[in-house]
């Protein structure tokens, strides 16, 4: 149908759709864009609803606590400890990451580097790789690990990937006009980086900042196994001991607050600079620098990251498969889990990127303030870490739909709203460069309009569609606190049960939920990999 579309009758199918009257048998032109659909806004606005339940649980609860109640359990020591780690945590890490990201990256895309195209896909490796297991594997080299500066360790080589690919994509597209006009006018390669270059990347780097803070706030598993409490790992302790307390509600007030402030500071900081290029002719592909002298330790640099972010986990956690033997390779424990882990990441996945739909559609179909309020909404409480939605689905299904707590559903419903920005960004790019045009075309030649959107758009927004399902797919496999926390019992993934063994000092009998994980990671990491390569017409 695509095909036949494009053809010379179907052009002028759609003309005479459009100008001509319809005759007996011929249907006109569909009038859908002249109107809102009413059931999709209708489901937008459902789903920003829902969205919406986490931030309402922690205002209800800081209510229900007290204002006098309240004051106390938040201007305490306690709470003063955890917000100097987190902010030293944050100010530590988050520069570090973006250091070490913009710098990979302007290497790989923008140098004479050998092997580029090897260190490209190895510096965004990191990613399959979860944070808990990263600090497992350096927990087994340093048994000693605790503090700060481990936590800024593990935070660092876990998440710089975050920054590096989208400045690598950034990079890779840049147009060279403005650096060869700088360099016209006497600045050295330096100076061009600094005054030209670096200014372009401002989107990447605080888009990539933004991601890597609000994993540091939402991360539990890697802080745990060093000893390094962040406000996420104390909730975690006061729902273990006091199950829905007040302190463990005043907790989370203040995460969710300073996930609010972290949203606005990178929406501040964008600016209102443009970056894209207006002119006639095309665009020249970036020149690439030659490294000279500096060659031989930009090779040894990027070993050295790449050995630490992915050799030393990737090290341990096979020498921990060794040395445990066949006797860890229990089927009985490892079927299920996988089994589990496979069936909760396909049906979030497929939830997750129904549920977007609606949104994604409107969002290309009806831009304005109305679809931007409900994106909005969606972003927000996609930020707020794992904890505070597991923490809200809990008193919620308790209160209001006893007879759901502790279900799949409940569950599933969990990680559809923790990762829906994830297939909705992708999605909504597909359905974009799914023309109109060729859905009123089908439309004009007889065919009915929902079957026109299913053979047509629905098609044409497919690999987009399968793209979100995958990265959503990615972050359910590696989640892990609001798996704890609402998970069914008896029901064992393959994070469930790493943790539960870690948390038992029985490193060899964890070996392989982490090995398995990195297995099921891996191709989901080079997806992303290539759909950013992909963005940047590569």
């Amino acid at each position: 149908m695509t095909t036949d579309l494009t053809a010379p009758d179907a052009r002028r199918a759609t003309v005479v759709g459009t100008a001509a009257a319809p005759g007996p048998g011929t249907r006109s032109a569909p009038a859908s864009g002249r109107r809102r659909p009413p059931v999709l806004a209708v489901l937008a606005v459902l789903i920003a609803l829902f969205s919406l339940m986490p931030l309402g649980y922690v205002a209800v609860m800081t209510v229900a606590t007290g204002w006098d109640t309240a004051v106390k359990l938040i201007f305490r020591a306690r709470v003063g400890e955890l917000l100097l780690n987190t902010v030293l945590l944050m100010l530590v890490s988050v520069p570090l990451c973006v250091v070490l990201g913009v710098g990979g990256a302007w290497l790989v895309e923008r140098t004479r580097l050998r092997g580029n195209r090897f260190w490209a896909l190895a510096l965004a490796a990191p990613l399959a790789i979860p944070a808990f297991v990263n600090s497992y594997g350096w927990v087994s080299a340093v048994p000693s690990l605790a503090g700060l500066w481990s936590g800024v360790l593990i935070s660092v080589l876990s998440y710089f990937p975050l920054v590096y690919i989208p400045a690598a994509a950034t990079l890779s597209r840049l147009d060279p006009a403005l650096e060869e006009s700088a360099a016209s006018v006497g600045l050295g390669p330096w100076q061009v980086f600094r005054r030209v270059v670096l200014p372009q990347l401002r989107l990447a780097m605080t888009g990539g900042a933004l991601l890597v803070g609000l994993h540091l706030l939402s991360e539990y598993g890697a802080f745990a196994m060093i000893r390094f409490d962040t406000f996420t790992t104390a909730i975690m302790v006061q729902f273990q001991s006091t199950f829905n307390g007040a302190a463990g509600n005043m907790l989370a007030s203040v995460l969710v607050v300073l996930c609010l402030l972290l949203l606005v500071a990178e929406v501040r900081s964008r600016g209102t600079a443009r970056y894209a290029r207006v002119g006639s002719g095309g665009q020249a592909a970036p020149g690439r620098m030659p490294l000279g002298r500096l060659h031989v330790p930009a090779q040894l640099a990027l070993l050295l990251l790449v050995v630490l972010a992915v050799g030393v986990p990737m090290w341990f956690v096979v020498r921990w498969v060794v040395l445990g033997g066949s006797s860890i390779w229990a089927p009985d424990e490892l079927v299920p889990a996988l089994v589990q882990t496979l069936v909760y990441g396909l049906v979030g996945a497929a939830a997750t990127t129904v549920v977007a739909f609606p949104m994604a559609f409107l969002a290309v179909r009806r831009p304005g303030w109305f679809t931007r309020s409900l994106e909005l909404s969606n972003y927000v409480t996609s930020s707020m870490p794992g904890i505070v939605v597991g923490l809200a689905f809990v008193t919620v299904s308790i209160r209001l739909f006893p007879s759901v707590y502790q279900t799949a559903f409940v569950l599933v419903a969990a990680y559809v709203l923790l990762f829906l920005p994830r297939a909705l960004v992708s999605l909504r790019s597909g359905l974009a460069q799914a023309p109109r045009e060729l859905e009123e075309a089908a439309q004009a030649l007889g065919v009915r309009p929902f079957l026109a959107f299913v053979r047509v758009t629905l098609r044409l927004a497919a690999p987009a569609a399968a793209g979100g399902a995958a990265l959503v797919f990615l972050a359910i496999v590696n989640e892990l606190t609001a798996t704890l926390l609402l998970s069914p019992n008896g029901t064992r993934t393959l994070a469930t049960q790493f943790w539960a063994k870690s948390s038992e000092i029985d490193y060899a009998g964890a070996a392989p939920y982490a090995l398995l994980m990195v297995v099921l990671s891996a191709p989901m990491t080079y997806l992303l990999f290539q759909q950013s390569k992909k963005a940047a017409g590569q």
